[in-house]
């Protein structure tokens, strides 16, 4: 199971490369996987999965008892079957359905091979929140691909409803599946509906099943969120043929099939979910009659289809679980050919408006012939199997309890509505239309119309194949009750009621076919778009209530976000830790005043240390300029350093300084774009409130740090760290070692964040893209000078007459620099110290910055601090020389420097994993060197390597960023005053 799921999702990842080389026949080489994960189902009898369902498990997130839980039994095995060999065939006809030329069409292959192998992965989870994480994988991919067409606002407005609509649902679903996990003591979905606790399901589980039910329910497009679907077709076809019609709309169905044991014991429940699914069938066959889009009208028919199977379902009975599931089987081969013919004619006649289609039987028979069965089949016209899985869901019905007849008569309501839009299918996209022209006889590949034909064939196949069919379904059904007498799918029915049933059903919508005109007349009549107004259109009508809602969100959303974000940082910054003071004051207030056990400082230098950082905190926060708030910050940064250094955390207080340090960098590049001062408040009491929320938030933060401390009740980590770093991680350093080895996903993550910050930062600079090119000296005009003032005349001409470019490039001159580009500095901008310290400096820093790389492991060091010292040389350079003495000293992109990084730290953890180990195992081979001795290499110093890149190009960006960007602006507008 886990190879169809990691199929799929190799195939989705390379779908837009291959789409890329092949065109759209790469669609072939996709169908394969499907196909693949299909014919291991078929190798597999489902009847004996009853007994012995396949499962398999691995920990996902052991500490919530998550596990990787898949269980294939006889219902996830329709459902996978369905989902398999429907989207299999449905990539084929994509091959011919689409252009080469088609936008996005790479995309779309990868997401919808995505969507197959989600929508597996949902019939297929055992535990909870694994079927949920599928089942928002469905809701996702449907967005991307009902907005395919991302130019038009229908199809963009289409996939938000539909993305809404269900994830709200989901969330519903979500908080059901976790209450009654938590119910039962487990979050596998086998185990939960196996408990006891349902014998005397009580409010809670009422509740929780209820917002389980609501999820399903927004995903079958039951009323009141049936709006969704219809809205769905503006999707390309392909779509629609498989998740509106064989894959995700099925999976509320799904849920409500696997929840049969617990809704056998709420007899109310399965009340709600008929009367909702009765009322969607008929609502759903009505619309159906009024539409003249046929791809509109199937997306009805789908609505009031939805409602039949959700309906009986529900009802949570031996025969009706049977009856559902033969349905199911049923709309999924009749209605998926049905999109795909509605395909064919929109792309080979141009129009799917019944009203214009005239014809269309003639000059393509094998199409008609697909849709003309297809359409019969779902208007149960025997001897299809359309007509068998009806039959049995009446029986159901009549020998179920006494409501269910009542249920019946709904649902033959409902039936005869189908056979009434089947035949308007039927007849309008293939008869003639009166005024209208014939149409022309078109090229159909036959590549085009096989693949709804071989759905199509099921109608009729599965007939055959009913007995054996049969003996498959009720290996699920048989987990529930049985009622009166066993119901068969019997391709000859028994005289009875539920056969009359059928008649009616056939008879009333023959009729209704007859008088269409005047029943349409009447539809009209009777119609809210007819007689009401908007008002009460905005209250019966769903999709406009839905739209009311969002406006009312968008309306609250303006009134309350003004409130609490008005774009000012202090107020907040305010706001937040306003709201921190009020969230722990009231728990510190009961709590004891002071532990016993506080010790007030633990070395001298604290002494000295603490009252230098409050004061510079207390100048810092006094400050009008900037700048000097700036050094104030920076020297409670360092004195914080002092007090690591002084608490025996070398490593620590490294770490500290080095950030402080290149913080105060950036810091002093942005501040040349702000003011000197900070803005003056005129009311003191802005600031006496700012003083208080400060001096509140301290004495909380103080307060809750020496509760926490105080809170221990179990030995410290630390010390049991120290001999399994070395025996396992390979070095003595354990701070190291925790980062590269024992923590590495938290430093994954952190290098991750880093990259994000780099983009970021770089988005808010480069208003339209990033620098593509580095400017190095040997390139530039030999008049070229940064920073040169405008008024020339008041140096002497022979400072200003010098060549930038280096002696190989210029010929030589009497200039000579320290620096690579110290001649793009205008002499009154240079500084001749600065530049001879950065000389001597830069090589020691880049051998230091090596050496903490090199000797993390085992001495105070890393890729962290390794690469925050190469940085702070780089910045050395560029503020004694400029931004293309910055060039000089790291002539490459920092996007490649950040990407390598992040390669290596990504390579670090997959190559154990070809060599037969772990994601980040470690390894520490011993080299013997002649005169240095045994050397041990820890595989975790590649990690390292990759950190120290990563960090060098946050660095490195930074400085082109803030600094060179900058300077240009600065520059421009220097000139143009």
């Amino acid at each position: 199971m886990y190879s169809m799921l990691l199929a799929h999702l190799g195939a989705a990842l390379i779908g837009p490369f291959l789409v890329r080389v092949m065109g759209r026949s790469a669609f072939f080489l996709l169908a394969l996987v499907p196909a693949a994960s299909a014919a291991w189902l078929a190798t597999i009898d489902p009847r004996g999965l009853a007994e012995n369902p396949l499962e398999v498990s691995v920990p996902w997130i052991p500490a919530f008892d998550i596990h990787l839980s898949f269980r294939l039994d006889p219902l996830s095995w329709v459902l996978a079957m369905i989902a398999t060999s429907i989207g299999a065939i449905v990539l084929l006809y994509c091959a011919r359905y689409f252009k080469d030329t088609e936008p996005g069409l790479g995309r779309f292959a990868g997401v919808l091979t995505a969507f197959a192998g989600a929508m597996i992965g949902l019939v297929l989870a055992d535990d909870v929140m694994v079927l949920y994480t599928f089942w928002e994988l469905t809701t996702v991919f449907s967005y991307l691909l009902i907005g395919h067409y991302q130019d038009k606002q229908s199809s963009r407005r289409a996939a938000m409803n539909a993305l809404i609509s269900t994830t709200a649902g989901g969330l519903a679903m979500l908080v059901g599946l976790l209450m009654i996990g938590a119910r039962a003591g487990s979050l596998n979905l086998s185990d939960i509906l196996a408990s006891s606790m349902w014998a005397d399901a009580g409010p809670y589980l009422v509740v929780a099943v209820l917002l389980i039910l609501a999820g399903a329910m927004s995903k079958s497009a039951l009323i009141p969120t049936h709006f969704w679907l219809p809205g769905a077709m503006a999707a390309p076809t392909p779509v629609s043929a498989y998740l509106h019609a064989a894959a995700m709309v099925k999976g509320g169905v799904y849920l409500i099939l696997r929840f049969g044991p617990a809704l056998t014991h709420m007899e109310a429940l399965s009340m709600v979910i008929a009367g909702f699914g009765a009322a969607t069938m008929i609502l759903g066959g009505w619309r159906a009659l009024r539409q003249t889009d046929i791809k509109l009208l199937l997306a009805y028919g789908t609505v009031s289809q939805l409602g039949f199977l959700s309906a009986v379902a529900g009802l949570a009975t031996h025969d009706a679980l049977l009856a559902a599931l033969s349905m199911l089987i049923a709309h999924a081969v009749f209605k998926a050919p049905l999109f795909m013919v509605v395909g064919i004619i929109d792309k080979k006649f141009g129009t799917r408006d019944l009203r214009v289609l005239s014809g269309v039987g003639k000059v393509a028979p094998m199409v008609a012939v697909i849709g003309i069965v297809s359409a019969a089949s779902m208007a149960a016209v025997p001897p299809l199997f359309g007509f068998v899985a009806k039959e049995a869901l009446f029986t159901a019905l009549w020998n179920g309890e006494p409501w269910h007849r009542l249920l019946l008569i709904a649902l033959v309501a409902g039936s005869i509505l189908t056979v009434a839009y089947s035949w308007r299918f039927a007849h309008g996209s293939f008869g003639t239309a009166p005024g209208a022209p014939p149409v022309e006889r078109p090229s159909i590949p036959v590549l085009f119309w096989l693949p709804p034909a071989a759905v199509a064939l099921f109608s009729v196949v599965l007939v055959v194949l009913a007995s054996p069919l049969e003996k498959i379904l009720r290996g699920f059904s048989s987990v529930l009750p049985e009622t009166g007498e066993e119901v068969h799918l019997a391709v000859v029915p028994h005289l009875g009621v539920p056969l009359l049933a059928s008649v009616v059903a056939l008879g009333v919508g023959a009729l209704l076919c007859v008088f269409a005109k005047p029943f349409a007349r009447f539809q009209k009549k009777v119609s809210p778009q007819t007689w009401a107004n908007d008002e009460v259109l905005d209250r019966i009508d769903a999709e406009r209530g839905f739209r009311r809602v969002m406006r009312a969100v968008d309306s609250v959303s303006i009134a309350v976000t003004p409130l609490f974000q008005r774009g000012s940082l202090p107020y907040t910054l305010g706001t937040m830790l306003l709201v921190l003071i009020l969230l722990v004051t009231p728990i510190a207030v009961s709590q004891s005043s002071v532990p016993d056990n506080l010790v007030l400082f633990h070395h001298p230098v604290e002494l000295i240390i603490l009252p230098v950082a409050a004061l510079a905190a207390l100048g810092a926060a006094r400050s009008r300029r900037r700048l000097r708030a700036v050094f104030l910050i920076s020297v409670t940064g360092y004195a914080v350093a002092i007090l690591f250094l002084a608490a025996g955390a070398p490593d620590v207080a490294t770490t500290q300084v080095l950030v402080e340090t290149a913080m105060t960098v950036v810091l002093v590049l942005v501040l040349r774009r702000l003011p000197t001062h900070f803005s003056r408040r005129p009311l003191r009491i802005g600031a006496w409130g700012r003083w208080a929320i400060a001096i509140a938030t301290a004495v909380v933060l103080c307060g809750a740090a020496l509760y926490a401390a105080d809170a221990r009740y179990l030995e410290p980590l630390g010390p049991g760290l120290i001999e399994t770093a070395y025996t396992i991680g390979g070095g003595h350093n354990v701070v190291n070692v925790a980062l590269v080895d024992a923590r590495v996903w938290d430093t994954m993550g952190e290098i991750s964040v880093l990259l994000v910050v780099a983009t970021g930062v770089a988005s808010l600079i480069f208003v339209t893209r990033r620098e593509q090119t580095i400017s190095r000296v040997r390139d530039l005009d030999s008049r070229t000078s940064i920073w040169r003032r405008r008024n020339d005349s008041a140096l002497p001409q022979n400072a200003l007459d010098f060549d930038a470019r280096p002696d190989d490039v210029s010929g030589g001159n009497r200039w000579r620099t320290w620096l690579s580009a110290g001649l793009t500095l205008a002499p009154e901008r240079r500084m001749v110290i600065l530049e001879v310290v950065t000389r001597i400096a830069f090589p020691l820093m880049m051998m230091f910055s090596l050496y903490l790389l090199m000797a993390g492991h085992n001495l105070p060091g890393g890729g962290f601090a390794g690469g925050l010292v190469a940085g702070l040389a780089l910045a050395m350079r560029y503020l004694a020389g400029g931004r293309y003495e910055l060039s000089e000293a790291a002539p490459v992109q920092a996007g490649f420097v950040l990407g390598t990084g992040m390669a290596i730290a990504v390579a670090a953890g997959v190559l154990p994993v070809l060599m037969g180990g772990n994601v980040f195992s470690t390894a520490t081979p011993v080299v013997e060197v002649p005169l240095l001795g045994e050397l041990h290499f820890p595989s975790a110093l590649i990690f390292d390597v990759g950190v120290y890149l990563v960090v060098v190009g946050v660095i490195l960006d930074f400085l082109r960023t803030l600094g060179s960007q900058i300077d240009q602006q600065q520059e421009v507008e220097s000139d143009a005053g």
